[in-house]
Formats: structure tokens, sequence, C-alpha cells
């Protein structure tokens, strides 16, 4: 009966826990599918202004259209998506990544946001005679060529024609009609973004009502405990009766022996008669022996005698009978009454131990309850102390990568205007800072990414042949520069992050390719097999190149963020990428190690559950 009580509250306790996470976890859901239905809407906007501009110097015969994307913004990646699916003018389409604006070139399209604080003047200087439209992002009105606008969960875009004019672009009239048109629409178009804010914020009231009811659920669940504990108790009180009617029975026990007692002493009493009757009996013989010759002369009174002793014999043996069903009846009662004994110090024990199991129980479930208060309570900690981390990594990078675009933009600015000015000296010392300024900003960026891996528990089945397909066509500049040679066999379907999967399996090969020997074709070959570890089935994966290799007293170090094994002159590079892996391929319960040999090749292995 105990053990039933305990499931149940156990039982009420998920419930109500349940009850209160669902709806944040449903909203969270939502949110989610909202943004990467705005990330679709976004490239799809960027590729219908393509198709509704004309280039005054467009080349026909040109088979490929080039759009770049301006700082390390993840519209690189949809836009690559969708340049898979869909041409511009029956053109493939190319997407081409610039760190700076000073590296802006063989594009017909830029876009950028304004989130990155490029500067909007200095990007329109530096694409002036270019034949390049410029599609940008939250700038202000009448700032560039054509301006997108979050509004909610969609987009609006306003067209400066004088811009568009003054490089010889000419666009669609469709285009213009769906455009704002003034700047009282904008500002209307602003105020309808507020009311979409104030709907949110209803929304997220509505929420917190509906939190509240939960925790008004979760009360009355309480409530039912607190009946089960009054239940127990009427329980305890049922044992208690159960006590009493043991002693009643004890005590009727005892009234029994003593009738026992009273019918042992009637039948003393009847045995005592019965020796008095067998006394009379040998009197009476004896007397017959003395009258021997009274008893020839008087048959009549021998044979009335005679009579006499054989009813009496007759008695007598009835008794004897009677005797021996009481004493038969005693034994019986008796063993009734040890089996009664029995049953009823059974019934006392089980009672003693169901009690003594329910104290302990009690006992264990209020030490559970309190070690998983405590649990709970350090778990929350530790994810506001995370989140807090987060947070900081990433406002530490966006403040910083502020100060170093303005650099970068001040030095390009002076390289340009007077860059004659400097002595060798001087134009040498903004290289190094430009320089620096760069790996700073590569370095920021790889913090950024760093903290964001391993967020995402969404993990949907991934096709590992097509993603090294993908990933063919974004290095095919490198592979065909390097003439390296990549060779796979025919990989599993995995489930995971897409994204992270992706990075793990390019900084893998971008690895192979980089530490190579002068001189060299990379040649990688990349493998997959089922093994089993602890009862638990994963896909090993390998990438084995014929690279430098990697020497014995780095294994431990190799994975760490920020460790590089070489100088910036020998092999350009941050050293986060290999503990960006070690992060991703952990994040799916998986394992990273290495192989290598000095000069020979490395063979890199991670492993990723079935």
């Amino acid at each position: 009966m105990n053990n039933s009580q305990s499931k149940i509250s156990l039982f009420i306790l998920k419930t109500a826990l349940i009850l209160l996470f669902f709806p944040l976890f449903g909203y969270a859901q939502v949110n989610n599918t909202n943004q990467q239905v705005k990330r679709l809407q976004r490239a799809i906007f960027i590729f219908n202004f393509a198709e509704q501009v004309t280039w005054q110097n467009q080349d026909d015969n040109h088979l490929e259209f080039n759009i770049g994307v301006l700082g390390p913004d993840r519209t690189f990646i949809d836009l690559a998506a969708l340049s898979q699916k869909r041409n511009i003018n029956n053109k493939k389409v190319n997407i081409i990544k610039f760190n700076s604006v000073k590296d802006i070139s063989n594009v017909q399209l830029l876009y950028v946001n304004k989130s990155f604080n490029f500067d909007i003047n200095y990007i329109l200087n530096k694409i002036s005679n270019k034949n390049i439209l410029l599609v940008s992002e939250d700038y202000s009105y009448k700032t560039s060529m054509i301006n997108m606008v979050n509004i909610g969960n969609t987009f609006e875009y306003e067209i400066n024609n004088n811009l568009l004019n003054a490089e010889n672009f000419t666009i669609a009239n469709s285009l213009n009609e769906h455009s704002i048109s003034s700047s009282e629409k904008w500002k209307k178009l602003f105020k309808t973004a507020e009311a979409s804010l104030e709907e949110n914020k209803k929304l997220t009231a509505e929420k917190q009502a509906d939190l509240k009811n939960k925790e008004q659920e979760i009360e009355s669940n309480k409530e039912a405990i607190a009946y089960q504990k009054n239940t127990i108790i009427e329980q305890k009180d049922s044992i208690e009766a159960v006590q009493n009617l043991a002693n009643t029975r004890k005590k009727w026990l005892d009234l029994l022996s003593q009738e026992n007692n009273l019918q042992k002493q009637e039948l003393n009493s009847k045995i005592e008669i019965e020796q008095e009757l067998e006394k009379t009996i040998l009197s009476q013989l004896e007397i017959l022996k003395n009258q021997e010759d009274r008893i020839n002369s008087s048959n009549t009174l021998l044979i009335s005698q005679e009579d006499s002793i054989r009813k009496q014999q007759i008695e007598i043996k009835a008794n004897s009978e009677i005797l021996k069903g009481k004493n038969n009846t005693i034994n019986t009662q008796r063993s009734i009454n040890y089996l009664l004994v029995g049953i009823i110090l059974l019934a006392l024990l089980g009672a003693f131990l169901l009690y003594k199991n329910y104290k302990i129980k009690k006992k264990l479930s209020q030490t559970l309850k309190a070690k998983n208060a405590a649990i709970l309570k350090q778990s929350q900690e530790l994810e506001i102390k995370n989140n807090e981390l987060e947070q900081f990594a990433y406002i530490a990078s966006h403040d910083l990568k502020e100060p170093l675009i303005t650099i970068s933009s001040l030095i390009d600015l002076l390289v340009e205007d007077y860059g004659e000015q400097f002595d060798e000296d001087g134009r040498l010392s903004l290289k190094y800072v430009k320089e620096s300024s760069y790996r700073m900003q590569k370095l920021i960026e790889g913090i950024l990414s760093y903290s964001k891996l391993g967020k995402s528990k969404v993990f949907l089945n991934i096709d590992c042949n097509n993603l090294i397909s993908i990933l063919r066509a974004d290095l095919g500049n490198v592979f065909t520069r390097t003439k390296t040679e990549l060779i796979t066999s025919n990989l599993p379907i995995i489930k995971g992050t897409e994204l992270e999967i992706r990075l793990l399996f390019q900084n893998l090969i971008s690895n192979a390719i980089k530490f190579t020997k002068p001189n060299v074709t990379p040649k990688i070959k990349i493998d997959a097999r089922q093994t089993l570890i602890n009862n638990v089935k994963y896909w090993e994966f390998s990438i084995t190149d014929n690279g430098i290799g990697i020497p014995e007293k780095h294994k431990e170090r190799i994975f760490s963020i920020f460790q590089r094994l070489h100088s910036r002159d020998q092999y350009q590079g941050t050293g986060i990428g290999l503990a960006h892996c070690k992060k991703i391929v952990e994040s799916h319960d998986g394992k990273i190690w290495f192989e290598s040999i000095v000069n020979v090749g490395s063979t890199f292995f991670f492993t990723i559950p079935v």
C-alpha cells in the first residue's frame, strides 16, 4: 500500500513539472521556426532584386552571376543554399564572402547588414562606377540603392532611384510599385513594427498568465498529495484497530482456557464417581460370594441382580465413550488455539514490518526530495551562469569588433588618401596594424562562434554524401588552386545539427589542405564504419591526409583553443579550428582523436551515435 502511494505522489510531481515547462518549450519552437522562415525570405528577396534589375554593361556571354556578402553574416549560408536550387537570368549563382570593403571585386550584387557596422558611404565610394548593385538591410532612409527593412516577421524595401540612375541601373516597374515611396510611409511602417512589438508583449503576458495557471494546478496537486498522506495516517489507525482485535481474541482464548479447566474438573469428579461405582460393584461381588448359598436358593433375585449389573456395565461403557469424545474435542480445540496464536503473531509481525517499511520509505522520500531540490537549484544557478557567460562573450566580441572595423576603415582611408606621403617604414607600420586588426577580428569571430557551438539540441537526419558534395562546391577554388584529391566511400546518414557537422568536416578538410608540405598535392580520404562502445552503436569517421604530421608531444595540446604549433609566417590561422571540432563532436555525445606520423600524414577520428 505504501509503495503505491509513493508511485502516485511521484506521478503527480512529474505531471506538474511537465505542465510547467511545456508552454515554454512550445513557445521556443515557434520562435525558432519564425527565424528560419525569415532567413529564407531574406535570401528570396535578394534573388528577386537581382532578377528585376538590368545592368547596362551586362555581359550576356558570362555564364555566372556573383553575389557578395560583406562581413561574417549567416546570410552567406542561406544564399549559398538557395543558389543550389535557383538561377538568376538562367545563370549559375556564386556566393562570395568579403571580410572587408577593400576586398570587394568581381560581383554584380553586394549585400550588407547594418548589424555589422559597415559605413554605407564608404561602401558606396568603393563600388562607385564598378557596376555593382548595393542591397542593404536596416540602414537609414535613402542611404543605399535598395534598402530592406525588418517589419515583424517579413520585410519591406525602399529604392533610391538617384543612386541607381547614377550607376546606370534600370529597374522593373513592379519593383518600384511595391517599394516604400515616401518618408511618411517609412514612418508608418516603423509604427506598424512598434504595434507588432506591443502585440508580442501581449502574447508574452498571456504566456505568463498560463504559467500562473500551471502553478495553481501544481498547488492543487500538492493538496492531492496531502490527501494521500491523510490516507496513510488512516491506514495506520486501521493497523491499531487490528492490534486491538488481536488483544480481544487473546482475552477470548484465556476465557476458553478457563472453560477447559472447568471441564477437566467435571471429568475428574465423574472419574471419582465411577471409581466409587467400581468399589460398590466389588463390594457387591463380595456380597455375592458370601451369599452363594442364598443365590442358589433365590435365582429370581440373582437374575434381577445380573440385569442390574449388565445395565451398570452399559452405562460405564457409554460414559467411557463420552469421556473419549471429550478428550478428542479438547485436543482439537488445543490445536486450533495454537494455530490462531500463530496467525495472530504473523499478522502482528507483518503489520510491524509494513509500518517499519513505511517509515523507511518516508525518510528516503524526504531525503530524495531535499537532494532533488538541491540539484534543481544548482542546475538553475549553473544555467544562469552559462547564460551570463554567453551574453558576456557575445557583448565583448561585438563591442571589440566595432573599434577594429573602425581601425581597419581608417587605415584603408589613410593608405588610399595619404599613402604617398608616408615613407617605407610608415607604410610597413600601417600594414602591420592592418594585419593585426584583421587577426584580432578573426580571433573575436572565433570566440563568438565557439560560444555558440552545441546550443542546438534539434538533431535532424544528415546525408554525409550530400554534405561533402556541398563542401566540394564551397571549397572549389581552393581544390582547384591546390589540386587537392578528395576520396570518399559511401558515407552514412547520421543525426545531428547540420551547420555544426558541416563546420566539423570543413575544418578537418581545410586543415588537411593547409598543413601540406610545399610542392606536394594534398590527398584526403574520408571513410566511416560502425563500431560498438560500451554496448552503444557509433559511426566512426576517419579523415586521412598526406600532410606534415603532428608530433606525439602535442597530442593533448592540439584540441585546446588558440593553440598553434607553427608560426603565422609558415601557416595562417587562429588556432581555434580543432577546438571547434572537439566541442561539436562532444555536443553530439561523441569523441575525437588522431593518429599521426611526422612527414607522412595524419588521420583524425571522431564518433557520432547511430
